[in-house]
């Protein structure tokens, strides 16, 4: 007869954070209303992540600055180890980075200033990527380039290499259509998206290159303006590929590869994800504060002071209140988001 008026409250404690551990913050809230025993569960297994931070390339002089979007807050650190380089990517909270004037090819972590040295290559305007932290022994770094109008050279190299590989790959389609300008690394494969929306895939462990029969993403016409390549952005979210294109008079246009079917599929709701775009490397976040949620953070902070400006998909608009954002003429080397460290003490 006892068991019969026992309820959910009477759950073991252990029991009940085992299974609000396991829910989203937005339903980790929900269930700490039900009654104070699993509010008290729920907020001692409650998890809020802690968004990327966007950092700034300095013209001049060697002090970066770091935005944190959900503090809104400014932190400083001079970093006289990156003067003369140029950021290629960032993954894991380290960047890789160039010097032009020397071939050096590094990884470097701005927060405990490490460094891993790559062998010396030249990398002119092709993009670049890694996979994983250059500390892990699976980190694999890509390039792409053009070697004519239907060959590609595709370079990988990893820490601790004496030299980059270089093999060339045909190239199906013409060169116009096929000028990779984005890459994600996703589900152990590298994707490139091209200028006019086409999908290129190296796998690193069987080194093959293959373009995929997906047609580009439709967008409105008034989406090509100038400098349009500059306004697209690519991420990856627990296995899915997304891409934002963005025009200066219109809002931003989200898809997301339906890869059972090989469509692009546009969303209207990111189902509380927040993305976070810059030219060169793009992030996903969840369980972040509410705010943030079901947006896109840009890589600018522009308008009523150290304020970044997002796009809110439950709302439709721009925040602040748009004056056309026209990301196509921002500096692709200006900044970058970034992973920020743990242990935040050092910056507070």
């Amino acid at each position: 007869m006892k068991l019969e008026t026992q309820t959910w409250s009477d759950l073991p404690i252990e029991l009940l954070e085992l299974i609000l551990c396991r829910l989203s913050l937005e339903d980790n809230i929900r269930s700490s209303v039900a009654c104070k025993r699993w509010n008290t569960a729920a907020i001692s297994v409650r998890v809020v992540n802690q968004s990327p931070w966007l950092m700034y390339f300095p013209k001049f002089g060697n002090m970066y600055e770091f935005y944190d979007p959900a503090q809104r807050k400014t932190y400083s650190l001079e970093l006289p180890e990156l003067y003369g380089s140029r950021v290629c990517y960032t993954r894991d909270g380290w960047l890789l980075l160039y010097r032009p004037r020397t071939n050096r090819v590094f990884f470097f972590d701005p927060f405990s200033q490490e460094v891993v040295k790559l062998p010396r290559f030249e990398l002119t305007y092709q993009i670049v990527a890694f996979s994983c932290a250059p500390t892990s022994n699976t980190c694999v770094v890509f390039t792409v380039r053009h070697v004519s109008p239907t060959i590609v050279a595709i370079s990988t190299c990893h820490p601790g290499a004496t030299e980059w590989v270089t093999v060339n790959y045909q190239n199906r389609l013409p060169f116009v259509s096929s000028i990779w300008n984005k890459i994600v690394f996703c589900n152990g494969f590298f994707y490139c998206l091209s200028l006019t929306g086409w999908l290129g895939v190296f796998d690193p462990l069987e080194r093959t290159w293959n373009v995929l029969a997906v047609p580009p993403p439709k967008c409105p016409e008034n989406f090509f303006a100038k400098n349009w390549w500059k306004g697209k952005f690519m991420s990856e979210h627990n296995g899915d590929i997304l891409v934002i294109y963005t025009c200066c008079s219109e809002n931003p246009i989200i898809f997301k590869l339906d890869q059972p079917k090989m469509v692009w599929r546009e969303m209207k709701t990111l189902d509380g994800m927040t993305l976070f775009a810059s030219f060169l490397s793009s992030h996903s976040r969840t369980d972040l504060p509410g705010m943030m949620r079901n947006s896109v953070y840009f890589s600018k902070v522009r308008f009523f002071g150290k304020r970044c400006i997002s796009y809110s998909l439950n709302d439709c608009r721009y925040y602040p209140c748009k004056q056309c954002y026209d990301w196509g003429e921002q500096d692709p080397f200006e900044n970058i988001w970034i992973e920020p460290p743990e242990d935040l003490s050092a910056f507070i």
